[in-house]
């Protein structure tokens, strides 16, 4: 159901108190406009601290400044034709205890006169003494289509091709209906190729997420090529690519959900989640979950709404939940007066119940500190464990680092045999031991040789060895589980 229907049924269900949460005023006021004139053949009267009541002659710059004077007016209003009143950033005062007792009055008088309350915020405020008495809706920034009609507008004015309108509106998701219209009036004045202008507005994208302080825009060049070993995931991924397409949707296929990653640190967890962007030609976008809990009460559970709202608004995507073993210890339970319980189960509620191209990709060190709840079926279409890789995959990851360093003469590496003494390295040990045999030689002024590979070796101790304890019982626990080796 969209935004239209939904708030078309509140006004016509006397919903008088409603809460409507977007960036977006004048966009909303206009949509607002519209339900108005279809539904009640009247104009809305809009509210702001400033400026006071605007559109009605009756009230004009009356309860400017005055929060409580704006509800009174409503209260005592005579008109008949004005069903519709709009305050804008009311939330900044709904937390008055005058304000709290008039809205409390006034909703019981709104249902008797036929009139309702619309408030609109950027974030949501609202009072435990009023959450009876408020229905919340989310204002969803424009659709694809919505983009593309206004790019269509923007066409008269500026010379833009027609041919790649589609392209422009699928990288302008996530944008505001304004800031599409700063974004291309730049295009007035610097004389510019199709790359570069996607390749700016990639860049106003990607400022615009880092803005949130919740979401990373993450480019990336890794590709499933990248990584070595990990057959079974790849092959799992390759099959899925074409998962958001309009093909698979009229094959009757629903969108993949995504992934939970478990295993050894350095094993190429993250690289996977990179790789997966840059094949399936998807915006990557990180999420650092320790940016979602705070010590504001309420704001962590505000945040990780934010986080899916945004994700929703920019899909198709990929959302990288990095590390989210450390989020959700079970010990946390116990610790920060629910806070992580609650923020749990709104992530789970989303990843059972999303309707958006949104592939999450969830990557977990330990997994016996992660609740049962996370890892059960439904959450994720699959999850893997990637474990430390065996002599064949050792062998694919010593070529594919040398043949990025060395492309015209990796071949002279004797990468059988450096496989061979690399036992219980990951991944990210054997990567780290070519550089550190690369400055041996450098520093000796020469090329570095197998043998400089197999001194660095032989002068480090892997993890699997350091923590030998803990990584034996991760490999348990996934064997045991019958967990899917990636």
């Amino acid at each position: 159901m969209n935004f239209e229907t939904q708030l078309k049924l509140l006004l016509l269900s006397y919903n008088s108190l409603i809460y409507i949460v977007t960036e977006e005023e004048e966009r909303l006021e206009y949509v607002i406009q519209n339900l108005s004139h279809e539904i009640f053949n009247s104009s809305i009267c809009c509210w702001n601290f400033i400026d006071g009541y605007k559109n009605n002659p009756n009230y004009t710059q009356q309860g400017a400044r005055n929060p409580l004077e704006a509800l009174e007016i409503i209260e005592s209003s005579e008109l008949k034709t004005t069903k519709i009143f709009l305050l804008k950033d009311f939330n900044n005062f709904i937390n008055d205890l005058s304000i709290i007792r008039k809205l409390k009055n006034i909703s019981q008088i709104l249902k008797k006169t036929d009139k309702r309350i619309i408030i609109c915020a950027s974030e949501i405020e609202i009072p435990k003494l009023l959450k009876e008495y408020v229905t919340i809706l989310d204002f969803p920034l424009p659709n694809e289509k919505e983009i593309q009609i206004e790019l269509r507008k923007l066409l008269k004015i500026i010379d833009i091709d027609e041919s790649y309108v589609q392209e422009l509106a699928l990288i302008y998701k996530g944008f505001t209906i304004e800031r599409i219209r700063k974004s291309i009036s730049r295009f007035l004045f610097i004389q510019e190729n199709k790359s570069k202008i996607l390749s700016s507005i990639l860049e106003e994208k990607k400022q615009l997420i880092q803005q949130t302080d919740i979401l990373e825009f993450c480019g990336t060049k890794n590709n499933l090529q990248d990584i070595g070993g990990l057959n079974n995931l790849k092959q799992w991924l390759k099959k899925r690519i074409n998962g958001f397409s309009k093909t698979a949707q009229q094959y009757g296929i629903p969108y993949p959900k995504g992934i939970l990653l478990i295993g050894i640190q350095g094993t190429g967890k993250s690289l996977s989640a990179k790789a997966i962007s840059q094949e399936w030609k998807l915006p990557l976008l990180k999420l650092d979950i320790g940016k979602i809990f705070t010590g504001i009460v309420g704001q962590s559970e505000f945040r990780v709404r934010k986080m899916i709202r945004l994700s929703e608004q920019l899909a198709p995507c990929i959302l990288w939940i990095d590390e989210i073993d450390k989020a959700f210890l079970k010990s946390n339970n116990y610790t920060d007066s629910g806070t992580s319980n609650r923020v749990l189960s709104s992530l789970l509620n989303w990843l059972s119940e999303k309707q958006k191209e949104v592939f999450v990709v969830a990557t977990a060190n330990n997994a016996l500190q992660l609740p049962p709840e996370l890892i059960r079926k439904g959450r994720f279409d699959e999850i893997f464990f990637i474990d430390l890789p065996n002599v064949h995959e050792r062998k694919n990851i010593f070529q594919i680092h040398l043949k990025k360093i060395r492309p015209l003469s990796w071949q002279k590496y004797d990468t059988e045999y450096l496989s061979k003494i690399t036992d219980k390295f990951s991944g990210a040990e054997i990567e780290q031991v070519i550089i550190d045999s690369m400055f041996n030689a450098f520093h000796e002024k020469r090329e570095f040789t197998t043998k400089d590979i197999e001194i660095s070796i032989k002068g480090s101790t892997p993890l699997a060895y350091t923590n030998e304890i803990d990584i034996c019982q991760i490999q348990d626990w996934a064997y045991s589980k019958g967990i899917q080796l990636a």
